[in-house]
């Protein structure tokens, strides 16, 4: 059982007693997923001559580094070894607390990053026709970008491309640049669909610099792998969550389009991944993840601990039962 467990660079407004005093807080709940893998341990420990095999707790740190993932880290470290599953969850602020949502599949998407530079010929914006104008091919290439999606992937699979940053090297109203920068992130659930942007992508900067005469390079880089539930493992899972919590506050969510390198896991043992519904306006808790006032409902710590003890309890007796 895999519990994330660092923070963001975000200075803390939530006025509680307890909140960070640096530039760092936890706005994104992998403090609670720690404390809740810690009830968990607490549960398990407590019962621990009933189990019927053993369980991995494992704290993870790197959830939000994106290409330098803790996740992948830990498992070159061996993490993974004498493993036969994963379980994870996390913290949801828009579902409302003590609620579970899941999917079967893909959950959540894929996260790849794109940085490109366009260079050209700067001069005065009074001459055009003695520069190389690198907007130009910039400006083709956003509006280019923005049709892959709509015009050449099928409508039934679903992926993002946008626009994260773009700028000049110059910022006179009388001069035209040398070079634009431009970024930006690509999310999809299906590896064919990525690696047809990213093919869509390479071609549409070739091809559009080319006709701008100006000169592009481009890093497409892929961050962290779509988080895929294996059916029987979150089936499982799930069964247990309506034991525990009751049936009606279990339910199928949408695909989430953010990221988690939980999903490295998934491609080495199967797993199932999660959401605990955190958000309670009543109490004033309706900030989004990555919000300087982001807060949870604490009353679901015990929830989240129950169920993983509980999702454990139940997978060692299944795999005990079918071994004999």
């Amino acid at each position: 059982m895999r519990a994330d467990i660092d923070c963001l660079p975000l200075k803390e407004e939530t006025g509680l007693p307890f909140a960070s005093i640096n530039d760092y807080m936890h706005a994104c709940g992998h403090d609670a997923h720690t404390a809740m893998l810690l009830g968990a341990a607490y549960i398990l420990a407590d019962m621990k001559n009933e189990l019927k095999g053993r369980v991995r707790l494992i704290f993870q740190p790197a959830e939000e580094h994106g290409i330098k993932s803790g996740a992948l880290a830990m498992i070159k470290e061996g993490a993974l070894e004498n493993v036969n599953a994963a379980v994870g969850l996390h913290i949801w602020a828009p579902i409302p607390a003590g609620k579970v949502a899941y999917r079967k599949g893909a959950i959540m998407a894929s996260a790849d990053g794109w940085y490109l530079r366009i260079k050209g010929k700067g001069g005065h914006g009074s001459s055009p026709e003695l520069s190389v104008d690198p907007t130009i091919a910039a400006s083709k290439i956003v509006t280019a970008l923005h049709t892959i999606v709509s015009r050449e992937i099928d409508p039934q699979e679903t992926a993002v491309v946008s626009l994260g940053g773009l700028q000049t090297n110059s910022n006179s109203f009388n001069i035209i640049p040398d070079s634009v920068t431009m970024n930006g992130t690509v999310r999809t659930f299906n590896p064919e669909v990525q690696d047809h942007i990213e093919e869509a992508i390479h071609r549409i900067v070739e091809g559009e610099c080319l006709a701008s005469r100006c000169e592009g390079k481009l890093d497409y880089k892929r961050f962290l792998p779509a988080t895929i539930n294996d059916p029987d493992m979150i089936s499982m899972a799930m069964d247990v969550a309506a034991e525990l919590i009751g049936k009606e506050n279990v339910e199928e969510c949408r695909l989430v389009m953010g990221s988690e390198d939980f999903s490295y896991f998934g491609q080495h043992v199967p797993s199932a991944f999660f959401f605990l519904g955190a958000g309670n306006p009543e109490k004033g808790i309706n900030f989004p993840h990555h919000h300087p006032k982001f807060q949870i409902d604490e009353d679901v710590l015990k929830t989240g601990s129950a169920l993983l003890a509980g999702i454990a309890c139940h997978y060692l007796s299944h795999q005990s039962n079918h071994t004999k």
